[in-house]
Parts: C-alpha cells; structure tokens; sequence
C-alpha cells in the first residue's frame, strides 16, 4: 500500500513540475541517497526526498537523516500529507525540525503547489 501511494505521488510531482526535468534515483548501493534529482531552467540541479505520511509523524532513515545534515542546501523533502491532503516543501536543512514536529514543522518554503514550483524555479 505505501508504494503505491508512493508511486501516485511520485506521478503527481511530475505533473505538477513540468518545466524541471527530473530523474528517479532507483539506488540500493548507497543508503540514504534521495528520491530524486532534478534539473531546472536555470542549469542548477537538486535533489529532492518525497515522502507521503499518513498521520503527523514522518518517518526518515538514519541514512536518510545523515543525508540532509551533509548535504543542508539544493536538496529538499517533499511530503504530503494524507490529513489534511496537503504538499509541503522543506529545505533539507529542517530535518530536526521534521523529526520533531512532523508535519506541522514550523519552517516550511512551500505549502501548496505553486510555492513548490516557485523554489524549484528559483535555485
């Protein structure tokens, strides 16, 4: 079931960002390493973690966490939640924040769509 929703939010990322060019990270070699790497207008790239959670918490794995505390800028977590079903951006550097707050991390640079295709625009 969750890969499924994974997979139905993973296909809404791409509608919804259709001017960056994206290409699914599929890595078992290397734990940790995010879900996606994108490629925008400006030539920047960027690597994003989707997750979909269910309730407030979100679950991230050591690697997972020790990824976004090396790599704090140009790579994001994009989580959407179920209840509310609501998109939320967050710079990598919020990872304490997400492990602490959930959801309701104070620090989000984007909750809804557009905001998320403003800052992937804008790197």
């Amino acid at each position: 079931m969750a890969k499924r929703l994974e997979s139905k939010f993973w296909a809404k990322v791409k509608i919804e960002t259709p001017e960056i060019k994206w290409t699914r990270i599929e890595n078992t070699a290397s734990f940790g390493t995010p879900d996606a790497l994108g490629y925008n207008k400006n030539n920047h790239f960027f690597t994003v973690e989707t997750k979909v959670s269910r309730s407030k918490k979100i679950a991230f794995s050591p690697y997972q966490i020790s990824f976004c505390v090396r790599h704090p800028h140009n790579h994001f977590i994009l989580i959407q939640a179920l209840a509310p079903r609501s998109s939320k951006l967050y710079e990598g550097s919020s990872i304490h924040d997400l492990l602490s707050f959930g959801i309701d991390a104070p620090n989000a640079i984007a909750c809804d769509w557009n905001g998320v295709r403003v800052c992937f625009n804008k790197i």
